[in-house]
């Protein structure tokens, strides 16, 4: 058999399961870190319930991300996971699942293992959302469970920290409701509100135009240019805000 009949009969195989996004549906990644639990607490011995050296790892990790060639327009990252959604006009690799899935997870695992100092590993899935509404919802639902999390994490290691076993604390966590763990640790001195807003609301990142000052060599005089750089914010607002936030990232589709 020749090469070139060779190479489009087994193809097939791969191709068989190339599932593509439609046009005019958004497109948000979610990626997780495999096995992190045990990478932060065990391998790594980083700071419970948080820690701003694994934050900025993360962080880096999703600007690599938005600078890999994708166009996204908005990166949110709380724990050990991080969301990205791509310009409403992406048509990389054809809207191909598979390529984003693959090319992103190999990405992320790269970046944050140079990071790291150690192999680490993502793995990725795409959600597709045919309206604005259900963007905003998407980003919703993570910063509320952003905000779970939170309060549980600090509950948690706040006993953990006084020597209560694993067992007793998920017994004395049980059954509470969000009032009663709030006073759990304004008893231990700790006001929940006073925290640091990214623990309670993980971190967004963003484009935004800056101003440039450079120089013009061929009228030899200094100009202003607008560049694309990539914002970090660690105070993200809350519930109805956030969802304004949000929809004022996606602006008007294909903007």
């Amino acid at each position: 058999m020749k090469f070139d009949e060779l190479d489009t009969k087994m193809r097939r195989f791969e191709t068989a399961a190339d599932y593509c996004v439609l046009p005019g549906i958004f497109m948000v990644a979610r990626l997780d870190g495999r096995s992190f639990t045990r990478l932060t607490k065990e391998r790594c011995q980083f700071d419970v319930p948080y820690d701003t050296r694994f934050r900025d790892m993360m962080i880096t990790t999703a600007q690599s991300l938005m600078t890999c060639g994708f166009q996204v327009r908005y990166a949110y990252l709380q724990s050990d996971e991080i969301s990205l959604l791509f310009d409403y006009e992406e048509r990389i690799f054809g809207r191909k699942l598979r390529k984003y899935n693959s090319t992103l997870a190999g990405e992320a695992s790269a970046r944050f293992s140079l990071e790291l100092g150690q192999v680490a590993t993502f793995d990725c899935r795409i959600s597709q959302l045919p309206s604005v509404d259900l963007v905003v919802d998407y980003f919703r639902w993570r910063s509320e469970d952003a905000a779970r999390n939170a309060l549980n994490s600090w509950c948690y290691w706040t006993l953990r920290k006084e020597g209560v076993s694993v067992n007793d604390t998920n017994e004395q966590l049980k059954g509470l409701s969000v009032g009663q763990k709030n006073e759990l640790l304004f008893q231990r001195g700790i006001n929940y509100n006073d925290l640091p807003d990214w623990h309670k609301r993980g971190v967004g990142l963003k484009w935004k135009s800056v101003p440039r000052e450079g120089f013009d060599p061929i009228k030899q005089k200094t100009v202003i240019s607008q560049r694309r750089e990539i914002v970090v914010d660690t105070e993200l607002p809350m519930k109805d805000h956030y969802d304004a936030y949000v929809r004022k990232v996606i602006g008007r589709k294909g903007e």
